[in-house]
């Protein structure tokens, strides 16, 4: 059975991702809330997010090159990598204190020398076939060999659209801001193929503002846990 899968994102009234600073801790205290076994990330938000800030990476130490030794009740953090983009960038991930360790997704086109690089660094990945990474694949093997089984991803809209088209969200779960981005907009949702009916199951005023509402996605032919 795949893990139960929770979209979360935080989002103006008109439903965008960017263009404005969300309430962090609000979004990464809901977050929490869903108590996921792994958060799963696509490799631009990890890219994003080091521009965002504006940090140079920093060298590696050999530190970097093996798995901390950390809780085992702290979230994996699983990438999506079938390209290599974050070669030498990694041990900015792994060196988060509140993540277990990463897992990469990769696939048998990854090339063969950013496999090497974790493979020297001590990763854990899985391959899937295919020049894209088969989610459904990689999420069934998440369950089987690392016990996953809820994950949180708060990724950008590539990845949480392509979650959607395959069935695979189990809960849409939206921290709506208090304002509209207009013409600026860059919606959630936009590249969804086709049309996806939603069921309410939680909504909540908070003091800033913000709205939190969860849907429960109904499929004509679901891969629901």
């Amino acid at each position: 059975m795949k893990p139960y899968i929770i979209l979360h994102n935080s989002v103006s009234l008109d439903g965008s991702l960017t263009g404005f600073m969300p309430d962090m801790e609000l979004h990464y205290r809901l977050a929490g809330s869903f108590e996921p076994d792994a958060n799963l990330i696509g490799s631009s938000t990890v890219i994003q997010g080091q521009e965002m800030f504006g940090n140079r990476i920093p060298d590696e130490v050999p530190d970097d090159f093996v798995p901390p030794k950390r809780d085992s009740n702290l979230p994996w953090w699983i990438i999506v990598d079938s390209k290599g983009k974050l070669k030498g960038m990694l041990h900015t991930c792994r060196r988060f204190e509140y993540c277990r360790d990463v897992i990469l997704l990769v696939t048998d086109q990854t090339p063969e020398d950013y496999i090497e690089h974790l493979e020297e660094r001590k990763y854990r990945y899985i391959r899937t076939r295919g020049e894209k990474v088969d989610l459904q694949e990689a999420l069934q093997l998440l369950a089987e060999e690392y016990g996953v089984k809820r994950i949180v991803t708060d990724t950008g809209r590539i990845l949480a659209n392509l979650l959607l088209d395959a069935q695979l969200v189990d809960e849409i779960s939206v921290l709506v801001h208090p304002l509209i981005r207009g013409r600026d907009s860059y919606s959630m949702f936009s590249d969804v193929s086709s049309e996806v009916n939603l069921t309410l199951i939680r909504e909540e005023k908070l003091g800033n503002g913000c709205v939190w509402i969860v849907y429960k996605p109904e499929y004509s032919n679901p891969h629901q846990a």
